[in-house]
């Protein structure tokens, strides 16, 4: 039983703000309400139980389909009500419009995602998926250095030292590889 009308709603922070558990959560409410639910994310992402798992750095986990393009999202999420997509940044630039089409066609669509990369920048699809999105969360975490609850950033680590700018963007990883940080204590060397 969909909603007369879609919506798109964004989850979105730094690493370890809990985006994953929060996905999950929103999923489990549909679940309650009587609605179909599909989980995908994408298959770059293998941490923890495997590519078919949304899993959260505190334990949480649920089955998911692991998909590689928004194309794929939109072809498997036929029979859903709702869809719910974890590690949004890795997908193609696509995955907006995937996303209003499937709000177009009445269904909640649930996205969670880095804002930033490590450097500070917007990533992948991000920027517009927030421009299209009815609702925006915005999580933040503790930062790791000062214990601020303002932890806003994404800190990569090489050797428990900030990574130089130079780094690949793309690296896989948990709390051997990331923290998270406020913008004061977040670091970019040359």
């Amino acid at each position: 039983m969909p909603d007369s009308k879609g919506t798109l709603t964004v989850i979105t922070g730094p690493m370890f703000s809990n985006k994953s558990g929060e996905l999950l959560r929103l999923a489990t409410v549909h679940r309650i309400a009587g609605r179909r639910v599909g989980l995908f994310k994408h298959s770059l992402d293998d941490r923890y139980d495997g590519a078919g798992t949304i899993s959260t750095h505190g334990g949480q986990s649920a089955a998911a389909e692991p998909v590689a393009t928004s194309g794929e999202v939109e072809l498997m999420a036929g029979g859903c009500d709702v869809v719910a997509i974890d590690e949004a940044q890795f997908f193609d630039a696509e995955l907006a419009v995937v996303c209003s089409r499937l709000v177009a066609d009445g269904r909640a669509v649930l996205v969670a995602g880095l804002d930033r990369n490590f450097k500070g920048e917007p990533f992948g699809p991000m920027p517009d998926l927030l421009a299209h999105a009815d609702n925006v969360m915005k999580l933040r975490a503790v930062c790791m250095r000062c214990k601020s609850l303002e932890g806003t950033m994404t800190q990569r680590l090489i050797d428990g030292r900030p990574a130089p700018r130079s780094s690949p963007v793309i690296l896989i990883g948990a709390a051997e590889s990331y923290e998270a940080r406020c913008r004061d204590c977040h670091e970019l060397p040359d």
